[in-house]
């Protein structure tokens, strides 16, 4: 399958961009429906998929036809059958799985997105629930966890090639959720002990993980508020996909708060998908008017950002490189 880039120098480009939203909503939708793990037992009919899914019929065939143009799914004859991203990614209880982060864009992102303008006329974020109503509901945190860990399962193998994490002792991961990042980077350094400082709530989610992992023992929660809270000290202080969700003065506050944590000779490591100095970075703009509609002041921010904040917290080295496909590595040096 070929894809390009709607033309938006002309009325079908962009209408057809207009309508790059109907796009989404089916592949929401497929995995709502949890259509991939159904075929991932073998392909299927079009009336044996409306039977296994409790479906009326009507417009299925359009729907299962839209996937397959999508190229989520291939058609043989008759029959359906999951695409290679679909059967890696989109099938339930598998490794790869990240229809958590899809699950999380469909319930909480989508809607908000359609106040877009209300946001930009009051500044104020859309989203339906406060992050205090997110953690206090289990059902609802059970969700968001699931959204971080599809996103951390494919960060954390590019992560751990980014980094020398060889002559450090300790890493704690600052916004660690249940661990998902810190038990990769612990496996594949078997020298390093890892720490997790996140809200108490996630300490039950956290246990589970890692007992489920075979790392109990081996990385350790600490409940607490980043804001309130000291930071466990650590060799390596790892920040990663939680400054976007604050203001500049708030991310400035929780930069100096970390680097105050790493031990003399060690370093902060920040990710997040940082903006260009130029405007050119779609799916980054698109992240950052997330931001806008979940969070009070949160917005993705420049690389440089970083370093400024860290220099003033006397930190003197910095590097930074792409990660994975959207996100920068910034690593601040502690002498």
């Amino acid at each position: 399958m070929t894809s390009t880039a709607p033309d938006v120098h002309t009325p079908a480009g962009i209408i057809r961009l207009c309508n790059a939203f109907c796009d989404a909503k089916a592949l929401l939708t497929a995995v709502e429906l949890d259509l991939f793990t159904v075929l991932n037992d073998g392909p299927a009919t079009e009336d044996e998929i409306r039977r296994r899914l409790n479906l009326h019929g009507r417009g299925l065939r359009d729907f299962l036809h839209l996937l397959a143009a999508l190229g989520l799914l291939e058609k043989e004859g008759e029959q359906y059958r999951n695409a290679a991203g679909s059967g890696k990614y989109l099938v339930r209880d598998t490794a790869g799985y990240v229809g958590g982060f899809l699950h999380r864009a469909n319930n909480n992102l989508y809607p908000a997105w359609g106040k877009l303008t209300d946001a930009l006329r009051t500044g104020k974020p859309q989203a339906v629930g406060d992050y205090e109503q997110v953690v206090s509901n289990p059902q609802v945190l059970g969700q968001f966890i699931r959204m971080m860990d599809a996103l951390t399962q494919v960060l954390g193998p590019q992560l751990v090639e980014a980094f020398d994490w060889s002559g450090h002792d300790t890493v704690v991961d600052v916004g660690g959720c249940r661990g998902n990042m810190a038990a990769q980077l612990v496996a594949a350094n078997p020298g390093l002990t890892g720490h997790v400082f996140d809200l108490p709530q996630m300490a039950p989610f956290f246990r589970d993980h890692m007992a489920d992992l075979g790392l109990t023992g081996r990385v350790e929660f600490h409940g607490g508020n980043f804001f309130h809270d000291p930071i466990p000290a650590a060799d390596l202080v790892v920040v990663g996909h939680v400054l976007h969700d604050f203001d500049r003065d708030q991310r400035k506050f929780l930069v100096h708060k970390a680097c105050e944590a790493v031990h003399p000779g060690g370093a902060l490591v920040v990710y997040d998908r940082m903006l260009d100095e130029e405007p050119n970075h779609v799916e980054n703009l698109v992240i950052s008017l997330d931001m806008l509609l979940v969070s009070d002041g949160g917005s993705e921010y420049p690389a440089s950002e970083i370093r400024e904040h860290a220099a003033e917290a006397g930190f003197t080295s910095f590097s930074e490189r792409p990660l994975g496909d959207y996100d920068t590595l910034v690593v601040c040096r502690k002498p």
